[in-house]
């Protein structure tokens, strides 16, 4: 079985998130990164899979260059191949986005054959999109599940489980197909020691991203709301004492 993982670098769960000053992006500068955590759900999907019979696993990113650091976190955990789509500073809108990793799977596809399962976060932690996925699956013809909370392979078919009012729906797919894998499906493992010294000689495949620019993705920071003043000065010295019994005796104090 060949599985593709896209993987997304992101801003570390909880880091505190500044923007530029013109506005229109997040300043990196004092941030952490790591890889999106539906995305990590998704890295281990594929490794249980593999390791519960043969195949590989390969790791994509569209992404900066710095991205390349993620990929080798997915090389310590034990993904075979590794590809990096540098797409440089500026995020790409969902529809470029699909464009090039679309384009770039057709490619590694015509070298190297078909990939059985391509599997994608459900969402990415910081744009939210839920869209390059399902982009993907149109572009390449091929059905897809998101939300997936169960997934398992027998033969040619994929049966993916998702949870949806209070209950579970159940899809099965024909392989190839596209998953959206969604976080509590399973619980990341940890890179071992030897994972992490084998990381750094992990050799990460660079190709050019094909794909025009698309829609334009435009955010509006609205300023935070201002507080409302509660600050009444109630008189000086004794003479505020009558005007601080009645305001007690109002709200139920006295």
């Amino acid at each position: 079985m060949r599985i593709l993982v896209c993987i997304k670098r992101v801003p570390a769960p909880g880091a505190r998130i500044s923007v530029t000053a013109d506005g229109q992006a997040v300043d990196s500068a004092n941030l952490g990164f790591t890889i999106s955590p539906h995305e990590e759900c998704a890295l281990e999907a594929a490794l249980q899979l593999v390791e519960a019979g043969s195949g590989s696993v390969t790791a994509l990113t569209l992404g900066p260059d710095a991205a390349e650091e993620q990929l080798r976190y997915a090389a310590s955990l034990g993904v075979h191949a590794a590809v990096l789509l540098p797409s440089g500073d500026h995020e790409w809108d969902p529809q470029r986005s699909a464009r090039a990793i679309s384009a770039a799977i057709s490619a590694l596809e015509a070298r190297d054959g078909t990939f059985d399962l391509v599997l994608f976060g459900n969402d990415s932690a910081d744009a939210g999109g839920f869209q390059v996925g399902i982009r993907c699956a149109r572009a390449l013809g091929r059905p897809m599940v998101t939300g997936a909370k169960g997934l398992t392979v027998t033969g040619a078919t994929a049966r993916v489980e998702r949870e949806i009012d209070g209950t579970r729906e159940v899809y099965e797919l024909p392989l190839p197909a596209l998953v959206g894998v969604k976080e509590g499906i399973n619980l990341p493992r940890y890179p071992t020691m030897k994972g992490r010294l084998a990381s750094r000689k992990a050799v990460v495949d660079t190709a050019e991203p094909e794909g025009e620019p698309g829609g334009q993705t435009m955010v509006e920071l609205l300023p935070p709301p201002e507080a409302e003043s509660r600050l009444v000065v109630l008189g000086e010295g004794p003479a505020a004492v009558p005007a601080l019994v009645a305001v007690m005796q109002e709200r139920g104090l006295l």
